[in-house]
C-alpha cells in the first residue's frame, strides 16, 4: 500500500501546476486548503455511511477518493507520506499497530522517589537562637 500511496502522492505533486480547467488536483490546490479540507471531510463521511449502509463496493470506491483527497492536502501542507510511515512505526512501537495513541499523555508508572536531604539553615537557627 504504501507504494500506492507513494505513486499517488507523486502524481498529485506532479498534477498541482496544471491547468485547473482540467485538472481537478490543479483545481483544488487554486481553491487552497479549506477546500482540501472540506473535500476530505467530505469524502471520509462518505465511507462512513456506506459502511454504516453495508455497502462494500461503494466503502471501496469512496475509500480511493478519501485517500486522494488525503493526499492532495498532506501535499498542500508538506507532509509527505514517508512521514506518516514513520508516524505509524513509532506508534507501533509504543503501542502496537492495531492501536491508536491516546490523547491524553500515557502516564507511565514512577520510580520510587529518592528520599530528599535537606541542608541545615544555619542563619536562621542562630537568629532563633538569639531572640530567646
Amino acid at each position: 500500500m504504501n507504494d500506492s500511496l507513494e505513486r499517488l502522492y507523486q502524481a498529485v505533486i506532479a498534477a498541482k501546476d496544471l491547468d485547473p480547467a482540467t485538472s481537478r488536483t490543479a483545481r483544488l490546490f487554486q481553491r487552497g486548503p479549506s477546500k482540501m479540507a472540506k473535500k476530505l471531510a467530505e469524502e471520509a463521511i462518505e465511507v462512513v455511511i456506506d459502511a454504516v449502509n453495508g455497502k462494500t463496493d461503494a466503502v471501496v470506491r469512496e475509500s480511493a477518493d478519501l485517500l486522494y483527497n488525503l493526499t492532495v492536502l498532506w501535499a498542500s501542507a508538506g507532509v509527505k507520506p514517508e512521514h506518516v510511515w514513520r508516524e505509524m512505526e513509532r506508534r507501533e512501537r509504543l503501542l502496537g499497530i492495531a492501536e491508536k495513541l491516546p490523547k491524553a499523555p500515557v502516564k507511565l508508572p514512577k520510580a520510587p522517589a529518592e528520599p530528599v536531604v535537606r541542608r541545615r539553615i544555619v542563619a536562621l537557627e542562630n537568629r532563633l537562637r538569639k531572640g530567646r
